[in-house]
């Protein structure tokens, strides 16, 4: 039975997840810098971390792990994706972890939690795989992410055909996420903000850079409609522009708790 509740197509999410892993390459710094800034929190605690989970980190957190000593776990939606990962990595759903409680030290999922139906059960589960006072690390992208494309989509959409249907994910608001952590259970939540601006010579490649990550919209209603050949010329042309170059932002929410013993 469907869940009425549900936002996101699972298994849509899995497929493009799967697809990417042949992508990645050259949206790979991307996930790289996005990665450096979220465990730069780590440098703000002098805990020491032995185990640690890395929640579809697409084989760019692991290796991060591991040149600061701590021993990683990799763990994807996607099997493929998971290889990418050194060993060991398993293929995992976060909506339904295999890990035993108390399991790791550290969790970090850098950009890979916002395609969850039941983002606070997925942060209770991390909670539970965390030893008693150790260190949730996540990155999600918050509201205000893509703006220029949700906006320059809607309006062309809008222009052409006099509507619009949903093409771009919706983001959590930065507001809601420090306590997303208190509801899970999370000792001293933190959320704060990372902006990335990404600049395009040629805006068609800011949609394959979506589809080489991963991130295509997996919305349950989005549409299935062949959306005409004049759309995407016509929303990318509205981009704005930055150093005569296409703009995009991503705002990328920073959450840090601590599993309250």
């Amino acid at each position: 039975m469907s869940d009425p509740m549900a936002v996101f197509d699972r298994s849509a999410v899995r497929r493009q997840r799967t697809r990417a892993a042949a992508l990645l390459e050259p949206v790979r710094p991307v996930l790289h810098e996005a990665a450096l800034r979220l465990l730069d929190r780590l440098d703000d605690t002098t805990r020491r971390f032995a185990q640690a989970l890395d929640l579809g980190g697409r084989g760019v957190v692991a290796p991060l792990l591991r040149e600061r000593g701590i021993a990683t776990v990799s763990s994807d939606l996607s099997p493929r994706m998971a290889a990418l990962n050194p060993p060991p990595a398993v293929a995992a759903d976060e909506e339904y972890l295999p890990f035993a409680p108390g399991s790791f030290d550290l969790v970090v999922a850098s950009l890979s939690l916002h395609w969850t139906n039941d983002l606070p059960g997925a942060l209770i589960q991390l909670r539970r795989a965390l030893r008693p006072g150790w260190l949730l690390l996540a990155s999600l992208p918050a509201l205000g992410t893509l703006d220029e494309l949700r906006t320059a989509l809607t309006e062309a959409e809008a222009l052409l055909t006099g509507g619009a249907a949903p093409r771009v994910s919706p983001f959590a608001d930065l507001r809601d996420c420090a306590g997303l952590l208190q509801r899970a259970g999370f000792a001293l939540p933190v959320a704060d903000v990372e902006e990335l601006r990404l600049l395009y010579a040629d805006p068609l490649a800011l949609l394959r850079d979506l589809r080489a990550a991963g991130e295509a919209n997996a919305t349950l209603l989005r549409s299935r409609r062949f959306t005409g050949r004049a759309l995407l010329p016509a929303a990318l042309a509205r981009l704005p522009e930055e150093q005569g170059r296409s703009r995009v932002t991503l705002r990328l929410a920073v959450l840090t708790g601590w599993a309250d013993p």
